[in-house]
């Protein structure tokens, strides 16, 4: 239908018609850190961009998800639960309305004047909420240290697939929102420190003038400054003095924005350059208790993930100002902002926040819904973890991690939920199987694409598909038929086997003879996956050679092929090698000649 309606086109392009809603939000909020209560307010200016009249929009209060009786994927500890978010005032067009505080963390409300096509709405809210004190992706971290995400009331998506996105937040479906451009104040009492999402506009209105000119300084640094130090925090030498300081932000473009506050943290900040061919530099900014010894490298390690990432792969220059990389519970990506455990192993600690920090291209750049289709994020974003993880460990180190932390809890796992297509929506899958589909068996499936086209024509590919994308809200078929387009090659037959089929990775070998100019090995594909293949020969004489075949040898048939190796040397026998991709039945990977 929307090939019909020209919103997307069959070659992968955003049709003619393609539409995208947008939103102005002034957010203003304050935390009391004593109680760990968030008041706030806020105007949103919806811009109605469909072609259709807005009459039912649905209105997000994700904090919910902290009610009893609230839809979860899971338990809650008695320290996750709270009352939720009451709505003090709700306006619409700065007319006050009634507004029935309900349990869920959607909410559809009746607008008393539809927005025509090109209309807008302002709706007003008032709010409160009281963080939650478990170690999640938000709420209380320790005492006198809080991360604020979904902290404010948003309009949901409205797409031209399907409709309004009413579908509950789970707490584990993470992403799907609107670009929308945002300028929020967040007032806390002196000596607390704010780090957010977007810029700040006014350091010399919070920050004593030393401080400020550390964190001015960091900007175009490429050492780390310590901005503020643990005995300065702690004994009032970081803040302006007035009883409640607010800190503005602006942030543009930009699909959520999040916080954190601190009156002990630990402030790190430094600079890389993102864009080579202009000099631009980012700044990578860490927040964090003294003893998150780990946190001492953590702008070192967001230096090294974002000049690799922006010059190598995703290889598009990284889009924003900075990052800050929060020690809290979450492991969890946001806008800007990365909310990461402390992990006393500093080859896991770099592992996981180069992984977070990889999200910005996808979903944060690209506009992923990830409550349906996870694996076009955490899939991309896994794969491209295993590509910096070479680099950083070289490739037997950094393969092992990969396998060890993202296949082998699938590849290895005979249930049926490691049966189930990647394709499916994710808000339709529970347990094992969101997990197994989003990360590693779909980035495994990437690394397989990135293997048929090899690198140049593979990065090309993804630029395309990144190019026409980026700031809105690509589908799976969408990145099938980009890539198929921008390649010039059908790959339809992968993307088949690979995202739509309940395959899984066993290939074996099936017999091999003598030719003229070496041997054919006969292969069998018994799970279905187009893999590629390493067919390591051993000669009469001890020696070994491998021979590399890329899957685009199951093209014509997903069960079984011929390849052809080629040598001048006899031959004892031939054993597959599988690497990444991992087969856990080694029974059929080997052949001895008789």
């Amino acid at each position: 239908m929307a090939f019909e309606n020209g919103t997307r086109s069959m070659d992968g392009k955003p049709g003619p018609k393609y539409w995208q809603n947008t939103a102005d939000y002034n957010i203003k909020v304050s935390l009391n850190p004593k109680t760990a209560v968030v008041t706030g307010s806020e105007e949103i200016v919806y811009n109605n961009n469909s072609p259709y009249k807005i009459g039912r929009p649905t209105i997000r209060l994700e904090m919910n998800i902290h009610r009893f009786g609230v839809v979860r994927d899971g338990g809650a500890s008695p320290d996750y639960m709270t009352d939720g978010v009451t709505i003090d005032e709700f306006k619409e067009n700065g007319v006050v309305t009634k507004w029935r505080n309900q349990r869920g963390t959607a909410h559809t409300i009746r607008l008393t004047k539809k927005v025509a096509p090109g209309g807008t709405v302002k709706l007003s809210f008032r709010w409160h909420y009281t963080l939650a004190k478990g170690h999640g992706r938000e709420g209380i971290i320790h005492k006198d240290s809080f991360f604020l995400a979904y902290f404010y009331p948003r309009v949901a998506v409205f797409d031209d697939i399907d409709g309004w996105d009413r579908k509950p937040f789970t707490d584990r479906h993470e992403f799907y929102n609107d670009f929308n451009n945002y300028v929020f104040e967040v007032t806390a009492p002196k000596n607390y420190v704010v780090w957010a999402t977007g810029d700040l506009q006014n350091p010399e209105e919070v920050l004593k003038p030393k401080i400020a000119k550390r964190l001015r300084d960091s900007f175009t640094s490429n050492d780390v400054i310590h901005v503020a130090t643990y005995d300065e925090m702690t004994k009032g030498a970081v803040t302006l003095q007035k009883e409640m300081l607010t800190w503005k932000w602006k942030a543009d473009n930009i699909s959520d924005v999040t916080l954190a506050v601190s009156n002990n943290y630990i402030w790190d900040a430094g600079s890389t350059v993102v864009d080579k061919s202009t000099g631009r530099r980012a700044s990578v900014q860490s927040a964090y208790n003294k003893e998150a010894k780990d946190f001492k490298r953590m702008v070192e390690y967001g230096k090294h993930a974002l000049s690799w990432s922006s010059a190598n792969l995703p290889g598009v220059p990284y889009p924003f100002n900075k990052t800050t990389i929060v020690r809290g519970f979450g492991d969890m990506e946001y806008p800007m902002m990365v909310n990461d455990s402390s992990f006393s192993n500093p080859i896991f600690a770099r592992f996981v926040v180069e992984h977070e920090i990889l999200h910005t291209w996808f979903p944060f750049y690209m506009g992923i819904n990830e409550r349906r289709y996870g694996f076009m994020d955490e899939g991309w974003t896994t794969a491209f973890e295993l590509l910096i993880g070479r680099a950083d460990l070289g490739n037997k180190q950094a393969e092992d991690l990969f396998k060890q932390f993202r296949v082998y809890g699938w590849a290895k796992n005979p249930s049926a939920s490691s049966d189930i297509p990647i394709i499916t929506p994710g808000d339709s899958v529970t347990g094992p199987a969101t997990g197994h589909n989003q990360y590693g068996k779909a980035a495994v499936a990437y690394h397989a694409v990135k293997d048929i086209l090899g690198d140049e024509v593979f990065k090309k590919s993804l630029h395309e598909f990144m190019s026409r994308w980026h700031g809105k809200h690509p589908l799976p078929w969408d990145m099938f038929n980009s890539f198929n387009d921008a390649s010039g090659q059908n790959l339809n037959w992968f993307f088949q086997g690979w995202f739509f089929s309940n395959g899984y990775i066993d290939v074996g070998i099936d017999g091999a003879s003598p030719t003229r100019g070496g041997y054919k090995v006969n292969l069998k594909n018994v799970g279905g996956f187009p893999t590629p293949v390493n067919l390591v020969a051993t000669f009469t004489d001890g020696s070994t050679k491998s021979f590399h075949k890329t899957p685009a040898i199951w093209k014509k048939n997903h069960k079984k092929t011929s390849v052809d190796i080629f040598t001048s040397k006899p031959v004892k026998s031939i054993k597959l090698e599988h690497g990444i991709f991992v087969d856990p039945n080694n029974k059929n990977d080997v052949w001895t000649k008789n």
